[in-house]
Parts: C-alpha cells; structure tokens; sequence
C-alpha cells in the first residue's frame, strides 16, 4: 500500500523525461536540418563567423533547456501534489482519531469512562429513592453533608475507568441531593460544549486566589471579580458566546448549571480551606464555570 503512490510518481516521471527527450531531439533535427539547407552566407556575414556559431547555439539549445526545465517543473508539481494528498490523508486520519477519542459528555473523556459515567448516574439515581421518615422527612434529608475532598473530585469527573477514587466521589455526590443537581448540571453543559469542540482538559485558565472566589461566595460582583474569568482560549469563547445567543436549549442549560454552581460554592465556601478552595478552582467543573461566567457576565 505504502509503494502505490511512489510508483506512480516514478512512472509519471519517465514518461515525462521520454516526451522531453522525443522534443529535444525533433528540436535537434528540425534547426539542424534548417541551418543545413540554409543558403551560403555573404561575404560580409562571414566576418560575423563567433556571432553567428553563437546566435546557432541558442537557437539550438535554449528551445531544449527550456524543455527540460518545463519537464522538471511538471514533475515537480506532481510530486508536491501527491505528498499533499498524503499529508492531507494523514491529517484527516488525524483528526478523525482525536475526535473519536476525545468526544464525550465529561470534558473529553474517553467512551468508556462516559458508559461508566451513565450507569454511575443510573444506579444512583434509581437506588437512592430515600424512604420517607415521619412528619416527611427524607432519610436524605438527615445525611451527613458531602466530605469537601469527595465534593472536589466528583466535580472534577473521573480522569480514566481505572479512576477507583473519582467514580466512588461521584456514587456518593449523586446521592447527595444538591450536589447531584450541579453534578448532572454539569454533565449537561459539558455534553454540549464537546458538541463545539471545547474540552476542559485543553483550557488552561489564570486561576484566581481563594480571597476571590470567597468574596465571590459572599455576592460580591464587579471589575474585582474579573480574575475568575480566567478563560483566554478565544475560539473557546467565540464558540460559547455563539452558542448561547444562538441556542436557546444550550443557553437555558448553562443559566442552570452556573446557578448550581453558584449555589454549591455559597455552602461549600464557609467550610473549606484555602487548598480546598484552588482545588475546587482546578475542576472541569469550575473551569466551564469560568468560560460560561465570563461569556454571560456573571463576574460583573
């Protein structure tokens, strides 16, 4: 397979040289013939002997260089023509193994990860129909809240199928019932942004110090706010802003998700530490918080 494209430039090639070198030599002949039957020169053109021989010259050889350099040119584009294709090929192959590989509802992750994801979120949700206790209180209700680490790597989403640690977080953030809200929020809007070739894995925010995101807790708005919109990647932020004017599903999904979000961090923040705070910060989940915050103006 690899030989196909080589053999056909070779062949190209000989018959090109062949029809140069047929040309070359008609050429030969035909002025040749021409100076042959040419009539004797006068008396006074003899004087011009090294002028003459060297006009002769030209006329035979330049017609023939000019051949070849056409023959060489021709080659030339066939070969830049063909290593195109290939290079083409291999770039579309390319691309086509990237985006296999990456699309995914998390952020980019790998399929398998997503099926696991699916029955994580399945089995959560249809074995956590709490019983109801007296006066209607849910035993969900009474639950301890969610360990600030657990709340941290479930919403940073498992990094592979052999993440053990991430997908338990997860089990036990979907049975939490805030969380769960800003879990399958985010599961959402992260679907949709691989949908426009955005992943969380390839956007690399200026994270904002913890004083931010706690005077962000406390309602604080405005240009102080700005660091949290750390998002640079314009064709990120080209593609969201376009969407969300444009999309009214994927617009509705995002206010959504970013009033979870905004809910989870006003609990979340009284109890954490600063580490827990940078670290919460580092998620996909908050980096698509950030993208969507600064595209909507929820820092101002």
């Amino acid at each position: 397979m690899a030989q196909g494209p080589q053999t056909k430039s070779t062949e190209g090639r000989s018959a090109g040289e062949v029809i140069a070198l047929v040309l070359s030599i008609g050429w030969m002949i035909l002025v040749g013939t021409f100076f042959y039957f040419l009539p004797p020169t006068s008396t006074v053109a003899d004087r011009f002997d090294s002028l003459r021989f060297i006009l002769i010259l030209i006329a035979i050889f330049m017609p023939v260089a000019m051949i070849w350099v056409a023959t060489a040119a021709s080659q030339s584009a066939r070969i830049m023509k063909e290593e195109s294709g290939r290079l083409q090929a291999a770039i579309d192959g390319m691309r086509k193994t990237y985006i296999e590989n990456r699309a995914g509802p998390v952020g980019g992750m790998q399929p398998t990860v997503e099926k696991k994801l699916k029955i994580t979120s399945v089995q959560a949700t249809t074995s956590d129909d709490q019983p109801t206790l007296a006066l209607g209180t849910s035993a969900e209700d009474i639950s301890q809240p969610l360990p600030n680490p657990d709340l941290i790597r479930a919403l940073n989403f498992p990094d592979n199928e052999q993440d053990t640690r991430g997908f338990n977080a997860l089990r036990l953030a979907l049975k939490d019932r805030n969380t769960r809200q800003l879990v399958q929020a985010a599961q959402d809007i992260l679907t949709l942004m691989s949908q426009d070739g955005i992943y969380m894995d390839d956007l690399r925010p200026d994270c904002a110090r913890a004083e931010i995101w706690r005077r962000f807790a406390h309602g604080e708005r405005g240009r102080a706010m700005a660091s949290l919109g750390g998002i640079r990647d314009r064709s990120s932020l080209a593609l969201t802003s376009g969407r969300m004017r444009e999309d009214t599903i994927y617009r509705d999904a995002a206010h959504h998700f970013l009033r979870r979000f905004d809910q989870t961090l006003i609990t979340f923040e009284p109890n954490a530490t600063d580490e827990e705070i940078s670290a919460l910060s580092e998620t996909r989940t908050a980096r698509a918080f950030m993208l969507l915050g600064r595209v909507t103006g929820a820092f101002d």
